[in-house]
């Protein structure tokens, strides 16, 4: 059974580029265009993994990310903090309030599956 992603940014043309690159790695994806449906869909898609950007609509990525690990159904939930803002406080903020890992854009698309492989448990190619 494939991997489950939720990409959560209001950029539509990130989602449609990282949309197309985890579904090439036979990931199952869904998106979300802001905080309120990066919810709903983590409860109804079921996601292993989240790819959320931290600046959005209705709420930002560090409240959904907090909201997320507050529901203990959503405990083994690897959460990936996507964002432009890098400064060491932003990414310190982020991982204080639960992510597992933070990665600023413009990042490589190479890397980011390789971290998203590593963070599930999957083997990486060479």
């Amino acid at each position: 059974m494939s991997k489950k992603i939720l990409i959560v940014d209001d950029e539509p043309n990130i989602v449609i580029s990282l949309e197309f690159l985890m579904k090439k790695e036979g990931f199952e994806v869904a998106v979300a265009g802001d905080g309120d449906e990066a919810l709903a869909k983590a409860a109804s898609f079921n996601p292993d993994l989240i790819l959320l950007d931290v600046m959005m609509p209705k709420r930002s990525g560090f409240e959904v990310c907090e909201a997320l690990r507050a529901d203990s159904a959503r405990a083994g939930l690897v959460i990936v903090m996507l964002t432009a803002k890098g400064r060491e406080t932003e990414v310190a903020k982020g991982l204080a309030i639960g992510a597992d890992a933070y990665v600023t854009k413009p990042f490589s698309t190479k890397e980011l599956v390789a971290r998203v492989k590593t963070l599930l448990g999957m083997p990486c190619a060479a």
